[in-house]
Formats: structure tokens, sequence, C-alpha cells
């Protein structure tokens, strides 16, 4: 129980960490990640190769860090990825996420449900745009579609 209240508290000061200053390369991000998945594994490689600074923290409260973090059940991903204070939840490609850091929407979470094929991290051809959605007052909406 310790250990979820600590992380508890690091989830918070990570959601707080917000700023307007320019950023230090290279990007910093924290993956949260089920013990027994492989594809979250994969997803942080994809951020490495894109030159982030990843940790991966394996942790079974992806579940309930997502949904303190307002993503709904049906929209989470198995994996939790904390940068610049935003909760990515899924498989998000990169281009989202600098769309994300560029324009720093007040939401503070993004989700691409569904683990689709093709996505980073998965395997698989795409065969369809990738719908990301942007959590903001506990709704969901489109945010982009890659």
């Amino acid at each position: 129980m310790k250990r979820f209240f600590a992380f508890m508290l690091t989830l918070g000061l990570a959601t707080m960490s917000l700023t307007g200053h320019s950023h230090a390369n290279p990007l910093q991000a924290k993956v949260y990640k089920d013990p027994n998945c492989g594809c979250c594994a994969i997803y942080a490689d994809y951020l490495v190769a894109r030159d982030y600074e990843v940790e991966v923290i394996e942790s079974d409260q992806v579940v309930q860090m997502s949904r303190m973090m307002g993503i709904p059940e049906e929209m989470q991903g198995c994996h939790l990825t904390m940068i610049e204070g935003y909760a990515i939840s899924g498989h998000v490609p990169l281009e989202t996420i600098d769309r994300i850091l560029a324009e720093r929407p007040e939401a503070k979470a993004y989700t691409l449900p569904g683990m689709p094929m093709g996505s980073p991290g998965m395997g698989g051809v795409k065969n369809a745009p990738f719908e990301v959605y942007q959590i903001k007052d506990s709704t969901a909406e489109v945010y982009d579609i890659r």
C-alpha cells in the first residue's frame, strides 16, 4: 500500500509539472506498464528510437492511474506514458505527441484505444486511421486522426 501511495504522489507531481518553458533535449517520458505486457516495452523502444529519454516502470496500477487521469475504462491502453505533464494512454503516434507539446492544450490525457494494428508498438499493418482522443472535463473527443 505504501508503494501505491508513493506512486500516486509521483503521478500527481508529474501532472503538475506542465510549464511553458522550452524543453531540454531529449524529452523525458515515464512509461507505466503492466509487468506481463510486451507491446508496452516496444512502445518505450519506439520513444527511445526517437530521442526520448524513457524510464519504464512496471506497475499493476495502470488501470487505476488511467482512471485518475480521467480516461474512461473502455478507452484505456495497457500502458500509461507521462510526458511533460500529459498522460498518454496506449500506442499514440509520436506525431500526435509532438502536436500536443507544440499546442499545449489544457487537457491532461490523450488515448488511442483498442491497440490498433500498425500503431507504434503493435505489429501488423495499419488498416484504418488512428483516432486519438483528448480527455477534458471528463469527456472524450477526437483530437487527432493519423
